[in-house]
């Protein structure tokens, strides 16, 4: 079954709103083993969704179409699509009832412009909305199954998980396919070199399939299987999974759900480390995301933000001597921050980042985007230099995602080497 998804709205055009249905439906049909070959989002205009509607029923079998059925004079969507499809809207008596009643617990009277909202598709099958005013519909036309779904996630999940599901699973066959994907995820290592590194799995691929993303200075590969059962799929996902990790290592920082803070967050608590963070150009970025992990604050005992070279002097310690040889941006400045918020906190280790981010401020000595990050223990200090490109936001993460990789990879191997290594992130 080859299905397509509509999704209407201008503000989802203008992005004043972020179209997460698009993603929970994507996912939820992966799961019923359905192919969504198709999204598209339209706006508020009656042409150009009947537009959109033809060329979904021209290629697909089952087209969802989201939103657009408001109160109001711009929520055109059933409308439209009766319109192109020659069906009637008429009363539905349930779905009036249940408006009214939602305004009635509320102690109000239903203006009379929800009213059509109870309008829908004759012969139609009609989903209840438990939560807000707007029935979904599901509508079988030429062979075509055609859901309509209100936009509000809140109203658009349970309906979905609910009904709309269920009249899947039993037009497709329960448990027929099922669609299940691995991402791995990696960081110091170029999208180019991990095509590579694994090219003649590439080459060879068909169950799983395999595919690259790089978002924001990181390189993900999806597995992606389908098969009759989740075991099944797994077991499949699983092999590639393997031989991928042989090749590419500690690399790897972990999959799918799993963050790069959470796994720092999660070595620290095994080797019962503390640590703390002295920031300049990521202005409080890794702390930030390292407290965003639950029950981190066993481990992570607290950051600096030191803008300023006296901020460095006066709260680190950092040495003037320093600052005026080296310069802020230094290997030298680096490690001096990262020691001095070792010694005020009293952590076991601290890193420390210091750069410039732009988009002023570079030098050819020492361009936008050259940042130095230091970690310091109890008897060694090490600083890297880094060159990363991009704008503002996207240096000051990748800034954040090293220095959060550096302490990630000597973590990894604390238990043999409890030392620190002159290339952590080579």
């Amino acid at each position: 079954m080859r299905a397509e998804l509509i999704s209407t709205g201008t503000e989802l055009l203008l992005g004043q709103i972020v179209n997460t249905n698009a993603q929970f439906i994507g996912q939820r049909l992966a799961k019923l083993g359905i192919d969504l070959f198709f999204q598209t989002t339209v706006g508020d205009n009656e042409t150009r969704l009947m537009d959109v509607m033809k060329i979904a029923l021209g290629r697909s079998d089952l087209i969802i179409v989201t939103g657009g059925l408001g109160p109001t004079s711009d929520d055109l969507t059933k409308e439209t699509i009766a319109q192109l499809l020659g069906i009637e809207l008429v009363v539905d008596e349930e779905s009036l009832a249940n408006i009214k009643g939602f305004f009635e617990v509320r102690g109000r009277v239903m203006p009379q412009v929800n009213a059509k909202q109870a309008l829908n598709f004759s012969g139609a099958v009609v989903i209840p909305n438990r939560i807000g005013t707007a029935p979904g519909s599901i509508i079988e036309h030429q062979g075509k199954t055609i859901l309509i779904l209100p936009g509000p996630p809140v109203e658009n999940r349970p309906m979905f998980l609910g009904i709309v599901e269920d009249y899947i699973r039993a037009k497709t066959g329960t448990d027929k396919a099922v669609i299940i994907s691995r991402v791995i995820k990696i960081l110091g290592m170029g999208e180019s070199t991990v095509e590579e590194r694994i090219s003649d799995l590439v080459d060879k691929q068909v169950n799983p399939t395999i595919a690259f993303l790089a978002p924001k200075g990181e390189v993900y590969i999806r597995l992606t299987a389908k098969t009759v059962s989740e075991a099944e799929a797994e077991k499949i996902i699983l092999n590639v999974e393997t031989e991928i990790s042989k090749r590419l290592g500690d690399y790897i920082y972990g999959t799918d759900d799993e963050t790069l803070e959470g796994v720092v967050a999660g070595l620290l608590k095994k080797y019962s480390l503390t640590i703390s963070t002295a920031e300049s150009c990521t202005g409080g970025l890794i702390a930030s995301r390292l407290t965003e992990i639950p029950g981190v604050s066993e481990n992570y005992f607290g950051g600096f933000i030191t803008y300023s070279n006296d901020a460095k002097i006066n709260i680190l310690g950092v040495s003037r001597d320093t600052l005026e040889k080296y310069g802020a941006v230094s290997e030298q400045t680096a490690i001096e921050m990262a020691i001095g918020a070792r010694n005020v906190t009293g952590t076991d280790m601290a890193v420390s980042v210091t750069g410039i981010a732009g988009p002023g401020g570079g030098t050819p000595e020492k361009p936008v985007g050259q940042v130095y990050i230091a970690l310091a223990g109890e008897n060694d200090a090490i600083a890297v230099k880094k060159i990363f490109t991009g704008d503002r936001e996207v240096i000051r993460w990748q800034s954040a995602n090293s220095a959060l990789n550096i302490l990630r990879r000597y973590l990894m191997h604390y238990e043999k080497q409890k030392q620190f290594p002159k290339n952590n992130d080579k």
